[in-house]
């Protein structure tokens, strides 16, 4: 065969193009010029290549033999209502191949209250399953085999009484608590960032971290103390490189937390565990693993460790939920799928596949049966699991290996030199960046100029409504208040104020370990809320000022006919009007996931909206309190956890309360369409499910602007 050089090639391409090859490269949000050709010259003297899987740096694998030697994990994550409800799944998914039990909790326990308290109302039993004491816990793991099922809990706000509720109910099913194995997520600096399910002050809540890594590494040595975790930065919006680097640099953090409580490198890190997102940048997704493995090996190298196996990286992975559509929803089988494929081809220890209804509401058995087969396919069917890094040694993996770890490596720099990630945190810097990057794709997403199928390209012209799972908040939360109830009137009320005395004196004094204070408070049944509430009178509650990035949507549409138009529009309601039209962007409840109302706001700002930016975690009477200080004429409440039945009528009513009922209020976000005409019907004026385009979208505020006033 004739060898032809890149020259030949180039001189091909440009005939076939009638222009320059060049014209193909596609740059990244990253900042990552891809190339359409990748030789053997864009390799050269890449160090990682000559290594091998189970050695350091680990670019190849954690483990010498991978998948060949045994399958990743199929971990689902799911919580459902209550604790029967779950437990039944659990069980179900465990008899059908699942091989480890993933909890996802309500937003309630998230935030450290129990059932029965006056903020929860609309979050109990949405979006995960209500935990108030160990009864829950029991229940939740009824007929389930601690000593043998893996058991892993995404928290962090409420860690300390959750994880002291699962030791306790494993010591009643009689397991100890050195038998226990699973992971705890424990990655409060995350929360800071992004998914603000927080309660405590950044110091204290780093304290808390420490306390639980020191008790595992002591107490229990299956179990990983900490989940560090990149998922919901991606989420939230950022770029792989963000996601990379702040990722990484909380895992710097949390190291050093550990060794300042006087522990041995290599006593805890053998135990710690990362989360990524991976979404539909099919190679690069593979690749971004591939270069943690080789970044966290650089960093753990500072701390000098004894055992080889404490400069690994271990990751699970989760398949993008921001990926997922509302429209032509059995799309998202096809994404999850080619998710799922990245995520092995990249080297995951373990894998959850999202359910194809997830952007509308939560799974149902049936959707979470295709999402754990699809993992079952690809184990069984596909032949991934024969060859260990079957991607090692392309061009072009190989080559956006090095570009990530590059990027990210300059970036975990930057934090560094404000010295380390909870100074980063304190300061807003990646909280900014990852709002710059959310705002910016979304305007690329409804330029159209990147193509999301059946969203903004190739839509059908009538929507399909599928089945969904529906849950009765108001039952939940009476079941649940019912239990607590009982629990209180049961337990001997002596042994609980003496255990939550001590568990405060833990905190003021900064003398003994909090979660072995919690663990005898959990065993003398003292509540979630109860346990969190003794530590927020010593610690305080966290509250974070919101702030809006500017610049970013406008910027990018500057130019564009629709935004002129939109302008000139606005310029002629706000004439009529006598000022700027005024919206008030509202999260209600305890839903922190604030990625769509903070670029809503940027966005409407940037087109010249007059905007206010409400705090998260309020109630439906604080909102209405809010929009009446700022004689605002709209609120657009953002939902993503399913509390809008409950939460926006009470809004409705509050303002109606209030002598505000001219107030205009729409709702956006995570909106079944089955949900629609109850929310019409209740006193909303619009909704705005997922994938709306933001201009159209102000455009719909203008025509509710526009018939309001006609009707006065």
């Amino acid at each position: 065969m004739v060898e032809r050089s890149l020259e030949e090639w180039a001189d091909l391409a440009e005939k076939e193009l009638k222009a320059s090859p060049e014209t193909l490269t596609w740059e990244t949000p990253e900042g990552i010029a891809v190339k359409p050709l990748y030789t053997e010259a864009d390799t050269a003297g890449l160090p990682h290549l000559s290594s091998l899987p189970g050695f350091a740096p680990f670019t190849r694998g954690p483990r010498a033999t991978m998948y060949a030697g045994r399958p990743w994990t199929i971990r689902q994550y799911a919580g459902f209502s209550t604790a029967e409800a779950s437990n039944a799944f659990y069980r179900k998914a465990l008899a059908a191949g699942q091989q480890g039990v993933s909890v996802a909790f309500d937003l309630a326990t998230h935030r450290g209250y129990d059932s029965d308290h006056p903020r929860v109302v609309g979050d109990v039993g949405k979006a995960g399953v209500a935990i108030d004491s160990v009864e829950d816990m029991k229940i939740l793991f009824d007929g389930i085999p601690l000593e043998k099922v893996s058991v892993s809990m995404t928290m962090n706000g409420a860690v300390i009484p959750i994880l002291a509720n699962f030791i306790v109910a494993g010591e009643e099913q009689g397991v100890p608590r050195a038998a226990l194995s699973g992971t705890i997520q424990n990655d409060i600096l995350k929360e800071f960032m992004v998914r603000n399910t927080y309660i405590y002050p950044p110091e204290p809540s780093m304290r808390i971290v420490a306390d639980i890594i020191e008790y595992t590494a002591k107490e229990m040595p299956k179990f990983n103390s900490i989940s560090i975790s990149g998922y919901h930065m991606q989420e939230a919006g950022a770029t792989l490189v963000q996601e990379l680097a702040f990722t990484l640099a909380d895992g710097r953090e949390y190291v050093r937390a550990a060794l300042a409580k006087g522990l041995n490198v290599d006593d805890f890190a053998g135990r710690l565990s990362f989360f990524f997102a991976i979404g539909m940048n099919f190679f690069m997704e593979a690749a971004k693993l591939r270069a943690a493995r080789l970044l966290w090996t650089r960093i753990m190298e500072e701390f000098k460790p004894a055992k080889p196996s404490s400069l690994m990286l271990r990751t699970h992975c989760q398949t993008s939920g921001v990926s997922l559509q509302e429209q032509d929803p059995y799309n998202n089988i096809i994404r999850t799928a080619f998710e799922a494929m990245s995520a092995v081809l990249g080297g995951t220890q373990s894998l959850h596949t999202n359910s194809f209804d997830e952007a509308i509401a939560l799974p149902t058995e049936f959707s979470a049966r295709i999402a754990r087969n699809t993992q079952l396919i690809l184990q069984h069917e596909t032949g991934v699991t024969n060859v260990v890094d079957p991607l090692a040694g392309s061009y072009y993996v190989e080559s956006l290996t090095k570009e990530l770890a590059d990027k990210a490596w300059a970036l975990i720099e930057e934090v560094e030199a404000l010295g380390g990630m909870t100074k980063a945190v304190n300061e807003g810097l990646p909280k900014r960046l990852i709002e710059e990057a959310a705002t910016r794709r979304q305007a690329a997403v409804d330029r159209g100029d990147e193509v999301i199928v059946g969203v903004n390209k190739y839509r059908l012209e009538t929507e399909e409504e599928i089945e969904i799972l529906a849950i009765d908040n108001a039952a939940v939360r009476s079941a649940q208040i019912k239990r607590i109830e009982e629990t209180r009137r049961r337990r001997d009320g002596v042994k609980v104020g003496q255990a939550l005395e001590r568990l405060k004196t833990v905190a003021a004094t900064g003398e003994g370990n909090l979660l072995e204070a919690a663990v005898d408070a959990a065993r003398a049944r003292a509540t979630v809320g109860e346990i969190s509430d003794a530590m927020r009178t010593v610690f305080g509650d966290h509250s974070a000022t919101p702030q809006v990035v500017s610049d970013i949507y406008g910027d990018a549409y500057a130019g564009d006919p629709e935004l002129v138009s939109l302008s000139n529009r606005l310029s002629d309601v706000a004439a009529s009007l006598g000022r700027k039209p005024k919206i008030m962007v509202a999260k209600l409840g305890q839903d922190g996931h604030d990625r769509g109302a903070k670029v809503i706001a940027s966005a409407f700002g940037d087109v010249g909206f007059d905007v206010v930016a409400g705090p998260l975690f309020q109630t439906p009477d604080e909102a209405a309190d809010l929009a009446v200080k700022e004689k605002v004429q709209v609120i657009g409440m953002s939902s993503l956890a399913a509390g809008h039945m409950t939460l926006a009528p009470q809004l409705v009513e509050a303002l109606k309360e209030k002598g505000a009922d001219q107030v205009i209020v729409v709702v956006g976000g995570v909106i079944p369409r089955q949900d629609y005409d109850y929310l019409l019907e209740h006193g909303v004026s619009a909704v705005f499910g997922p994938g709306t385009n933001v201009l159209s979208a102000a455009n719909s505020i203008l025509d509710l602007l526009e018939g309001k006033r006609r009707n006065a």
